[in-house]
């Protein structure tokens, strides 16, 4: 699969010290093992001359007072707090200056963030997703870019979940209803 690097960003979810280091709070093996494929595609793609973007989930501590539904710290449990450790990018994911870091609050990089105006302003339009976890954000925020008709492309072996059967269901669920899923050696920029 080769992509146009004038036309594309690799948007890498998540990868963060409260997922990925065995310190976080919501800590998950599978999230680790997806840093160093993370980081082989940001370089390729960079090399490429392809955009790059980061997300970073962080959660004000006050962001669930008074929801009547939506509560991500009873479900999870506190995490990514913002102003602590856990919200910073794991080491050896570091953006540069020409790069985009995008702060999000929920599942989806999209809702109420700068993502989508950046991307169309720098004429993106093929999305190749990396980063944790598998079956929440990196699948809402990949569904989310299919429905705003951007091409997205999950690199399946560089994305970080709790349990297998998470990362397959996502992988699944991805090709079947709104993008393409492949693994890095397939994936290309030229």
């Amino acid at each position: 699969m080769q992509l146009d690097p004038e036309q594309t960003a690799v948007v890498v979810v998540d990868m963060q010290n409260g997922f990925c280091h065995p310190d976080g709070s919501l800590y998950a093996p599978g999230s680790e093992a997806a840093i160093e494929p993370c980081a082989r595609l940001v370089d390729s793609a960079r090399d490429a001359g392809a955009s790059v973007v980061f997300t970073r989930d962080v959660h004000p501590p006050e962001q669930f007072d008074g929801n009547h539904y939506y509560d991500e710290f009873d479900r999870w449990g506190e995490h990514v707090v913002e102003g602590t450790w856990e919200t910073e990018l794991v080491e050896g994911l570091s953006p540069r200056e020409e790069d985009l870091v995008v702060v999000k609050h929920t599942y989806d990089a999209f809702h109420q963030t700068e993502l989508e105006g950046w991307l169309d302003a720098h004429g993106v339009t093929e999305l190749v997703f990396c980063g944790t976890l598998a079956n929440v954000c990196v699948l809402h925020t990949a569904g989310s870019a299919g429905l705003r008709d951007y091409r997205p492309v999950l690199a399946e072996d560089a994305i970080g979940y709790i349990e297998e059967d998470d990362r397959e269901y996502a992988l699944e669920h991805a090709g079947w209803l709104f993008g393409e899923v492949a693994p890095l050696a397939e994936l290309g920029f030229e």
